[in-house]
């Protein structure tokens, strides 16, 4: 494999960071995290309409640009960087993958337009009380009525489930797992946004009380969707990051090369050199990680399992390890609210349990090795 990025791809990368320079500095994310919502809806259509973010990855005939999963990669390491307060991995990385990959053609012509052009924000409901993101978790029950499905249980965890005017949520029915199309108004359902550590990205308890469903592509076929959008959601999530891994260390070397004590900058102290040293090789195992994950998962490769998993596993280590020895860069500095070190330590914390824990990760990983070698 020779992986590189190309002309274009690094020219999108430079727009999209300067697009975030300008519309998600600092300031910007601490005004939109205490917000209900956690979102500017203003910078939100501007991404659609200048950008063209939410389309990129979506199919032409649906309203998309139909570009590939490598420029997903390059699009979510910048917004990991600035911390975006957006409903974009939630609508683009998880709904629009789900349908994408569901089978449904009917579906994804109804619903893909509207996520292209950013009027949509849509969600995945998949975990439950027990916060498991394997089969096992799915207990939620979908009945057929006479002219419909009907949804009755709770989704717990749902990210930007409080913001989405539409919700696929996996479900069982008779013949097992099974993906329903929800409105984010319907009669009976019920929203409830959740205290989280992490305050730059919302999540919420759903309850389901006879809520009318529609079915999206065969039934008892989901599972197979979902486990494929999780592989898919993996390494853009370590794309998002590696980015925040990334903006840790390039705050840390600027500060070392700021602050002065004892009357030279605390960069020129072997101990800091250590620590930023040991940063920029946690970071780079996570870089080549999640490249190599993200050409796997351009070419379809065999590897994409084995490939995801280890892009999840060493990216959660990583950004895990950069912010904390970025507050320890930082020292007193670095544990106060003026100082954006804790938002970015958060933002790590929440991302390592979202679509799984490392743990779980971790057995995914070994399950991809042990296929690597049958095969």
């Amino acid at each position: 494999m020779n992986f590189a990025f190309t002309e274009e791809q690094e020219q999108l990368r430079e727009f999209v960071n300067q697009f975030m320079e300008s519309y998600s500095p600092e300031s910007k994310v601490r005004e939109l995290m205490e917000t209900d919502l956690g979102y500017d809806s203003e910078t939100w259509s501007m991404m659609a309409e200048q950008l063209g973010l939410q389309s990129l990855i979506i199919p032409e005939e649906y309203g998309g640009q139909g570009f590939g999963y490598v420029e997903l990669i390059v699009v979510l390491e910048e917004m990991g960087r600035a911390l975006l307060c957006s409903p974009f991995f939630s609508t683009v990385v998880l709904a629009a993958n789900t349908l994408i990959h569901s089978g449904d053609d009917d579906a994804k012509a109804e619903l893909l337009p509207g996520i292209a052009s950013g009027e949509t924000i849509a969600t995945l409901a998949f975990t439950e009380e027990s916060g498991k993101w394997g089969s096992d978790g799915i207990t939620m029950l979908a009945t057929a009525s006479s002219d419909a499905w009907e949804l009755n249980g709770t989704k717990m965890y749902v990210l930007d489930g409080n913001a989405a005017s539409l919700v696929i949520v996996a479900a069982c029915t008779d013949k097992g797992i099974s993906l329903f199309k929800v409105d984010g108004d319907a009669d009976g359902l019920s929203r409830t946004q959740l205290a989280t550590m992490d305050m730059t990205r919302k999540q919420s308890r759903l309850d389901f009380e006879n809520v009318k469903a529609t079915l999206i592509g065969e039934e008892g076929e989901g599972w197979s969707t979902l486990e494929k959008v999780l592989d898919l959601a993996a390494v853009a999530l370590a794309a998002e990051q590696v980015g925040g891994a990334q903006q840790c260390l390039d705050t840390a070397v600027q500060y070392a090369k700021d602050r002065v004590q004892f009357g030279r900058p605390i960069g020129s102290f072997q101990a800091i050199k250590h620590k930023l040293a040991d940063m920029y090789i946690s970071l780079t195992i996570a870089k080549s990680n999640c490249y190599y994950a993200a050409w796997a998962l351009s070419t379809n490769s065999s590897d994409l399992p084995a490939a995801s998993a280890t892009a999840r596993v060493s990216a959660t280590k990583a950004y895990q390890f950069c912010s904390k020895e970025n507050i320890q860069t930082h020292g007193g500095n670095g544990f106060t609210w003026e100082y954006d070190c804790h938002m970015f330590y958060r933002r790590s914390k929440l991302l390592s349990l979202n679509i799984g824990s490392l743990s779980n990760w971790k057995e995914k990983l070994v399950v991809g090795l042990e296929q690597s070698n049958i095969n």
